[in-house]
């Protein structure tokens, strides 16, 4: 038996981690997901490519589960209540009914058309459920990250209803998926009433733990002054898992309970709150890293062969009926959702990590067909972050779903930032020769009232002006003032045409 020493371990993780974050630079140039990329970093080094063998199914699903925690925890920090608020009906409905429902149309065109497939193994229709349950879900990872990488400024509380569909809905795909494991592995005929009430009662522990471990930690956060700032972020990421770890001993979902502990904590205000939340994203990055390259290696690219055709099929079902089918049904009942809203979010069902990794589930179970589900899940997932995740912003400019942000030049050479109960915008101005025919002292440029210039940077050395410094070509200016409309204004009176500027939020 050949032993990996600690070293090669490091270094191969650190080289792969590398690999990852160049190409995905790259790729979020040219347009294409870097979650995406990822995944193929993973499998270029993985046993059909570069060599690196890695079958344990096991050690997958660990680390598997332990980032979609984090990643989930992070998603839920990041999601403002009061964006949610007015969305949260169509978003739990989303959640719920709209997975069971993408969960049935598919699970029954998988029997009707590939039936055959799982029937040369001795598996029957719940096995074709399976392969439904685990890609009844969008995957959070890959909405979160394509939404925010594109920058994309959708309309009509779009983007707070799928951040809160893509957060909210893992929790249901896991439970199909372990109970028709459990109806596989058991052989008995199965009681729907059963069933349901042990979905029912998982989802509501989950629900009730996650709110009361959020009150809990923001307790916490605020009661415990630690004498060094850097521990609070680690504190937040203790709290996350406990509340995880915890529910799973309740037989509560633990997916659903750290989003909604992070949705409470995101919304309430502690010590070292923006260094904690910065924190707490670069660990979410690192665990979808780290995700989509354990998924990319444990593949092996030529199984996929076998199960191409069909997975093709089904992933285009999946994109083109049923997501759309439990989209408009889920949301009939909401008349305020326009159709091209509708069209929209029912675009927007990204497949990621997350169905791999539920389809990681049968396989370290032994069910029969498992190897199937896992390779299928596989081609869809490449499929839908390859075909939606590339048109994402094509569709929306076509839908008029999108507008042009207003905000989107991010402040470069001043490392700073306000808190967020300072309600601020900020941006960075290039004096040139056009702005000094206004004047070389400060107090001659026609700043708007209320809008200060609060620090100078020439070359590499930065300071305090006054009215009356002078300046020079090619200082940068840290402008801060109360609102937006007062930095247009700033720009349009110093005859800047380029009005981008970032709010502070």
């Amino acid at each position: 038996m050949t032993v990996i020493s600690t070293e090669f371990l490091l270094l191969i993780g650190s080289l792969l981690f590398f690999v990852s974050l160049v190409v995905g630079k790259a790729g979020h140039k040219l347009g294409v997901p870097v979650l995406l990329l990822f995944l193929v970093v993973g499998m270029l080094f993985g046993s059909d490519g570069f060599g690196l063998n890695f079958q344990n199914v096991q050690i997958a699903q660990t680390i598997g589960t332990i980032c979609l925690c984090i990643i989930l925890f992070s998603g839920g920090l990041d999601t403002k209540f009061h964006e949610i608020k007015p969305i949260i009906a169509p978003g739990i409905v989303m959640s719920t009914v709209g997975v069971i429902l993408t969960a049935l149309f598919t699970g029954l065109f998988v029997w009707f058309k590939f039936g055959h497939l799982f029937s040369a193994v001795g598996a029957g229709l719940f096995t074709c459920f399976l392969l439904a349950a685990t890609v009844s879900s969008t995957d959070s990872a890959s909405v979160f990250g394509i939404l925010r990488s594109r920058g994309l400024n959708l309309k009509n509380n779009l983007r707070p209803l799928l951040e809160l569909e893509s957060g909210s809905n893992d929790p249901m795909a896991y439970m199909l998926t372990i109970v028709l494991m459990s109806i596989i592995q058991s052989g008995d005929h199965p009681s729907f009433l059963s069933v349901t009430g042990l979905i029912v009662m998982q989802l509501t522990i989950g629900a009730i733990v996650g709110f009361l471990m959020g009150k809990i930690s923001v307790r916490i956060m605020n009661g415990i002054r630690m004498d060094n700032p850097s521990l609070y972020p680690v504190l937040l990421l203790v709290l996350g898992v406990f509340s995880f770890s915890s529910t799973y001993f309740l037989k509560g979902n633990g997916y659903l309970a750290v989003y909604i502990t992070g949705l409470v904590l995101g919304n309430s205000k502690f010590p070292q709150r923006r260094s904690s939340m910065k924190f707490m994203d670069g660990f979410a990055w690192m665990s979808q890293i780290l995700l989509f390259l354990t998924l990319g290696l444990l593949v092996n690219p030529r199984e996929l062969l076998t199960v191409l055709i069909p997975a093709l099929v089904i992933a285009f079902f999946v994109i083109f009926v049923a997501r759309p089918l439990s989209i408009f049904l889920s949301l009939a009942p909401f008349r305020n959702i326009h159709f091209k809203d509708k069209i929209f979010v029912s675009w927007v069902g990204l497949r990621g990590a997350v169905p791999i990794l539920f389809a990681i589930l049968p396989l370290a179970s032994g069910i029969e067909g498992a190897r199937i589900i896992f390779n299928s899940v596989f081609v869809i997932t490449i499929v839908s972050l390859l075909f939606q995740g590339t048109t994402l912003s094509f569709v929306a400019k076509c839908l008029g779903v999108s507008e042009k942000p207003k905000y989107f030049r991010k402040i470069e050479e001043f490392d700073v930032e306000f808190s967020e109960d300072i309600k601020s915008a900020m941006t960075e101005i290039n004096i040139t020769k056009e702005t000094l025919k206004h004047g070389k002292n400060l107090i001659e440029l026609p700043f708007p009232e209320r809008t200060l210039v609060v620090m100078v940077k020439r070359g590499d050395h930065y300071f305090v002006p006054t009215g009356k410094t002078e300046l020079h070509e090619g200082d940068i200016l840290l402008v801060i003032s109360d609102d937006d409309e007062a930095l247009f204004e700033t720009y349009r009176q110093l005859g800047i045409l380029d009005y981008s500027f970032q709010k502070n939020r």
